[in-house]
């Protein structure tokens, strides 16, 4: 275990050299380079990272042939970060869990063809187990005529921690406790009603992920009611004091966007959320800021990231052009000043339903 963390240290700092200079001695040298030239700097970063993966870490065989950008495999960078902060956290013995999980926002959400695309991991070492499926990203807002940072259904373009921004933010997370509430009654037939409860994992975060509790991430199936009134129902167990519960429609938005959780379909859901009861693990996130700010430096200097050795799906650059990291310092206030400017209206109870 010992050498699995000082693994770990030495992949992360080798991740940092490229950015913000400070007391190491090569990061000093690389903050001069990128003020001298641009393409020298992403070369000495592109230098860092080869040693980087020349570092022997000790992945599975079985594993190894899960690496690669096709459908269905997972990007080596996201592995190699994923699997470096699964043997950390159990070395600290913060986690005991078999399985890990790790999701690459780079890929496509929602396929041309209409098919999701695989993006959430789920690794389970001991058992030799590895699952691909679909996991949603956060769809951010437009505040029209101040700030865009909307993103499509397809790929993610924006990213940031920023608190209400509804954004991804890459990075490292444990999953912590899970809450299960009732949602309400939906019509599944003419003479059938079903009751939607849903499970919310909460993600804990550190260093740019560590305000992930007060922004509410974690993970969840991608189902809500929509359209929802309060229908009399007082032999219902959830039903208020005056004998009212929801009702409303059931939306399966897994192909969609979130508000910056990790949401799953509701049959994965199942299938994850048990693994975590009383049982934390971590969940790698990709990109990072500095992935994100990496990428964008080397499409200004109209330069190919992956010739420069940087990873992002080529599927999706082609639709976003140019990714962009909104740090929290930097939209926080923004949103603080659009609210303050457009005060939403104060919140209403639903309405009772006309239907019985």
């Amino acid at each position: 275990m010992k050498m699995q963390a000082i693994r770990y240290v030495l992949l992360k700092w080798i991740d940092i050299l490229p950015f913000d200079g400070g007391d190491v001695p090569l990061q000093s040298a690389l903050g001069f380079l990128k003020t001298v030239s641009l393409s020298a700097a992403i070369t000495v970063w592109v230098t860092a990272g080869s040693l980087a993966a020349e570092q022997p870490w000790d992945v599975p065989a079985w594993l190894r042939g899960h690496i690669g950008e096709g459908e269905g495999q997972i990007a080596r960078v996201v592995l190699q970060r994923a699997r470096a902060l699964y043997l950390r956290k159990v070395n600290e013995g913060v986690v005991k869990n078999p399985c890990y999980f790790a999701m690459d926002a780079t890929r496509p959400n929602y396929l041309s063809d209409g098919r999701l695309g695989d993006r959430f991991y789920v690794i389970c070492e001991a058992n030799q187990s590895f699952r691909a499926i679909p996991a949603g990203h956060g769809s951010g807002r437009d505040l029209k005529g101040v700030a865009d940072f909307l993103n499509g259904r397809e790929c993610a373009k924006n990213f940031s921690n920023a608190m209400n921004s509804n954004l991804t933010a890459g990075g490292a997370y444990v999953t912590r406790e899970t809450k299960t509430s009732f949602k309400g009654y939906y019509r599944v037939s003419t003479k059938q009603d079903a009751i939607l409860i849903r499970s919310f994992v909460q993600f804990d975060g550190e260093g740019e992920t560590a305000n992930a509790r007060q922004r509410a991430i974690g993970g969840h199936a991608a189902v809500s009611l929509k359209g929802v009134c309060l229908r009399k129902d007082p032999r219902s167990p959830y039903a208020n004091q005056n004998g009212y519960v929801p009702f409303g429609n059931l939306v399966d938005y897994s192909g969609g966007r979130s508000d910056g959780c990790t949401s799953w379909s509701r049959s994965d859901a199942g299938q994850i959320i048990p693994l975590l009861k009383d049982n934390p693990t971590t969940v790698y996130i990709y990109p990072e800021s500095h992935d994100i700010e990496a990428v964008a430096q080397a499409i200004a200097a109209r330069q190919s990231p992956s010739r420069v050795g940087l990873y992002w799906s080529a599927f999706c650059l082609k639709q976003i052009a140019s990714p962009k990291f909104w740090p929290k310092e930097v939209l926080e206030p923004i949103l603080a000043q659009y609210r303050k400017d457009h005060p939403e209206p104060p919140p209403r109870p639903p309405p009772v339903c006309k239907e019985p």
